[in-house]
């Protein structure tokens, strides 16, 4: 990705050295500063997210709406961030656990696709890590941070209606592979 696509780069919003607290904090290419005083060098690289499939027999996909911001009211599918020293596998199980109180028991890995998430206020550059989720039960309950879960036909699902940017261009696609799968 070219550095032209971005009106401001997120780099700019840190003018102080990490390490140090140094103002000598400048730009040393287009994905990292560096400090003149201390030497550190800051690369600003995405953070890893997972986003869960999980089909019904019915060829249904699990749904959620955001209770939370961003995107709060929208649709979505349930995932986050991994957490450290986590695989994305059981970040993805883990976040399924937390959001729908159902199990993993099986992952197979998709794709990926770059978002863009606010976070108290800062754009957080996402690379959102796409898994099919096999899981042991179709009882679900919303938790965390999702207001309500169900089950919507593969085919019927808009992806307009979905909040976050990845998700939507996940739903599209998941559309045109789901029938390979």
């Amino acid at each position: 990705m070219q550095k032209e696509q971005y009106k401001e780069h997120p780099l700019q919003l840190f003018g102080y050295c990490p390490r140090c607290g140094s103002n000598h904090f400048a730009e040393n290419d287009f994905k990292s500063k560096k400090c003149g005083n201390c030497g550190f060098v800051l690369y600003f690289n995405p953070i890893a997210a997972t986003v869960a499939v999980i089909m019904n027999e019915k060829n249904e996909l699990l749904v959620a709406r955001r209770a939370k911001e961003p995107a709060k009211g929208t649709l979505d599918l349930p995932g986050g961030f991994t957490d450290s020293f986590e695989t994305a596998e059981e970040g993805v199980a883990r976040e399924v656990a937390e959001e729908t109180g159902l199990t993993v028991i099986d992952t197979r890995y998709l794709f990926s696709l770059p978002n863009k998430y606010i976070y108290s206020g800062f754009e957080e550059h996402t690379l959102d890590l796409f898994f099919l989720c096999r899981v042991n039960s179709q009882a679900i309950k919303a938790n965390d941070d999702v207001e309500e879960l169900h089950w919507v036909a593969l085919d019927s699902v808009v992806p307009e209606e979905f909040g976050l940017q990845s998700i939507r261009k996940g739903i599209e696609r998941l559309k045109t592979i789901y029938k390979t799968i």
